[in-house]
């Protein structure tokens, strides 16, 4: 009698074989930190044609065509972003192609609302055909399975975020003596609430620093933005308010944002919607906390306390979560938080190990079990 793992030997998808992957895209951070496995190969994404180097997106892999054409160099397709290029029927035409050519399907779901887009109905109606389509489901959280559960009756296996920080990064000590808050707004993409997320800081600011706390806050954004006129009402809204400081700026590199993160006592989150946040969990990394609008579920993706939630551009709800973070939280530079920040690498080793074990097991059984 032939067990499943001589098949799967048989089929070069045994522990040791290689497992060839399509990864949309597989260039993203997040993408390379879950196949870390040796044994797992993703293929590069395709060239654009017409962009630059390094651009993925659309991403040329989504296309009955290209996974027609290309149906010898892989054995599985894992879709993770740049969905909204597409309309749902050429999602679900990806979808029948890789099967057709013998490839099992896995979706991430990052996102229930999209950040990058002002109306996600159109990218829920994306979600309507991919999810009871795909043969495996992932998420990052139990709170956005359990809508994956509600909705589409589609059981998705949970496996949280990677980390953020690379392992051999220099982490920043900065260290100044008045607790620190601030958020950044980058170029104002759609799911950022600049003005309202300004207003929410200033009043905060205002009340701590009546009650007797002095709090800094610090406004940051690119100096190229999506909407000029919501970056004029936050220079509006924050000039020469007492403690509060406005910085334009190019897109920061890796290092100078560690940086700019590592040096506050909170970071506050600055999105009207959104599900799950790579930007938090980078300031986890950091052993910063921070202050989350309650949309989607950012406070799920770490419950020990580091993420507190407060109502969007409400600066009495923003003070009571600043206030418990504060009190709480290791200041920059201390040696409270540098233990914390050794002690989540620790954390993560783990889990980041687990993470891209999971995926390696679910692409193999996938493969294993695909009708030949």
């Amino acid at each position: 009698m032939t067990t499943a793992a001589q098949s799967g030997r048989r089929r070069g998808v045994g522990e040791s074989s290689a497992v060839s992957v399509v990864a949309v895209p597989a260039g993203h951070p997040y993408v390379r930190a879950v196949t870390a496995d040796p044994s797992v190969r993703v293929l590069p994404d395709p060239p654009v044609p017409g962009a630059a180097a390094g651009v993925w997106w659309p991403p040329p892999a989504l296309d009955p065509g290209w996974i027609a054409a290309n149906r010898a160099q892989a054995q599985l397709l894992h879709i993770h972003f740049g969905t909204e290029s597409f309309s749902p029927a050429h999602l679900s035409a990806c979808i029948d192609a890789a099967h057709a050519v013998g490839w099992p399907v896995v979706f991430t779901l990052h996102d229930l609302d999209h950040p990058q887009l002002s109306d996600s109905s159109a990218y829920v109606r994306q979600l309507d055909e991919i999810i009871p389509r795909a043969d495996a489901v992932l998420t990052l959280t139990a709170a956005a399975a359990r809508v994956v559960r509600d909705r589409w009756h589609r059981e998705a296996e949970v496996v949280p975020h990677p980390s953020v920080l690379p392992p051999d990064a220099v982490v920043p000590r900065p260290a100044h003596d008045a607790p620190l808050i601030g958020t950044h707004l980058k170029d104002l993409r759609p799911n950022v609430d600049g003005p309202a997320t300004a207003r929410a800081i200033v009043d905060a600011t205002q009340r701590l620093r009546g009650a007797g706390a002095p709090v800094g806050a610090r406004v940051l954004l690119h100096d190229r933005v999506r909407d000029e006129a919501a970056r004029d009402e936050v220079l509006r809204i924050c000039h020469d308010v007492p403690g509060v400081s406005v910085t334009t700026h190019a897109r920061l590199d890796d290092d100078a944002l560690h940086h700019a993160l590592g040096e506050l006592d909170v970071c506050i989150l600055p999105y009207r919607h959104g599900t799950h946040s790579g930007w938090l969990e980078l300031c986890w990394d950091l052993g910063v906390p921070v202050a989350a609008p309650r949309v989607g579920f950012f406070d799920d993706q770490h419950v020990d306390g580091s993420v507190q939630g407060f109502i969007p551009g409400d600066g009495d709800s923003l003070a009571v979560a600043l206030q418990h973070l504060l009190a709480t939280s290791p200041r920059p530079g201390s040696a409270a938080r540098a233990s914390l920040i050794a002690r989540r690498r620790a954390e993560r080793a783990n889990t980041d190990a687990a993470a891209v074990a999971h995926h390696a097991r679910l692409y193999r059984r996938l493969i294993e079990e695909r009708p030949r």
